[in-house]
């Protein structure tokens, strides 16, 4: 039977799933399992490591992501990484920027199974943990059910067992990233299939997932579900996660409650030297689609960026909206 471990994951984001983001996520799910943005592999080897991939005991279960082609290269970042704690090293084969493109990794990999089943091998004798991919279900032409399942065969027969799917292919030339995520048509029964005809491995599904009922479907068929955007827009989403997900018999965490389990986090990053709106970029979206959420986003952005500003800004958000939302149910109460 597959693990349960990825059962239900938060997409790798470039520029929005850092450190401060993965903290708020943890306040919401202690099981969701975490990653960081992509780091390449030679930005880690010569770069700031404490900046680039420093992260708090907290979020645990957390991945690496990490970019690159060079065996030796990911090797040595995937030690690196396992001295830090992470508890997964992921191989991003599925971006498809130019960027990425002219480094030689993300999706153009895809057109290299061999070697990014070198890429995997070369990882899996470094470290003692899970060496997983992240990939779409084909690029350009090369995006029939036998190169994809090919793809998945090679990167297997090297010891990969995890494969997160993005349930899109990835054109490589003439589109942008965004316009990736969304032109090419989604095809879940192609991952789903997979997962019938290789039930030894865990298959997660990733792209256009919108909601935790959606998760829920999609579990019907595969081993785990990734979020991306939906859960960084809409972040009260994980909070059903422990329950409904991974059937956690305790009530769903309150927004107010979030906040304030965030507050002590906030004050330790402001007392080394950061800012307050690190982090509160990232809970903007708390109250998104409730009563009060605009006053919320609003109050936010009018005073968590000013100079000096504390953790009780936010306090004062969280404590400002919910007296809003008080008075209007008790109003509907009486009606």
């Amino acid at each position: 039977m597959a693990s349960r471990s990825h059962r239900f994951c938060v997409a790798p984001m470039m520029d929005w799933t850092d450190r401060h983001c993965r903290v708020f996520h943890r306040a919401l799910s202690s099981h969701a399992r975490l990653y960081t943005e992509m780091v390449t592999a030679d930005a880690i080897i010569h770069g700031d490591r404490a900046r680039l991939i420093g992260f708090s005991a907290i979020e645990h279960p957390i991945a690496l992501q990490l970019g690159g082609s060079d065996p030796a290269k990911l090797s040595d970042a995937a030690q690196i990484g396992a001295a830090f704690g992470y508890d997964e090293i992921n191989l991003n084969v599925g971006c498809p920027s130019d960027r990425v493109q002219e480094g030689r990794f993300g999706a153009c990999l895809m057109a290299e199974p061999a070697l990014v089943g070198r890429c995997v091998a070369a990882m899996m004798a470094a470290v003692r943990m899970p060496v997983t991919i992240k990939c779409r279900i084909g690029i350009d032409d090369q995006d029939s059910e036998k190169d994809f399942q090919g793809f998945i065969d090679t990167v297997a027969d090297a010891g990969c067992t995890t494969f997160v799917v993005h349930a899109r292919k990835a054109l490589l030339q003439g589109l942008s990233p965004k316009e990736n995520r969304e032109i090419p048509p989604l095809n879940y029964d192609r991952v789903y299939r997979l997962k019938v005809a290789r039930p030894q491995l865990t298959i997660v599904i990733n792209g256009g997932v919108e909601s935790l009922d959606a998760s829920l479907r999609h579990l019907e068929h595969v081993d785990g579900v990734m979020l991306g955007r939906a859960a960084y827009h809409d972040p009260f989403i994980l909070a059903d996660v422990d329950r409904k997900v991974f059937g956690e018999a305790r009530p769903s965490r309150q927004r107010a409650d979030v906040i304030s389990a965030l507050l002590p986090y906030i004050d330790a990053h402001i007392a080394q030297g950061g800012r307050l709106s690190n982090v509160t970029r990232h809970v903007l979206g708390l109250y998104h689609g409730e009563p009060g959420g605009r006053l919320f986003r609003r109050y936010l952005s009018e005073h968590a960026t000013r100079a000096g500003a504390a953790a009780s800004v936010l306090a004062e958000a969280r404590d400002i909206v919910e007296a809003q939302r008080a008075r209007r149910s008790a109003l509907l109460g009486a009606a």
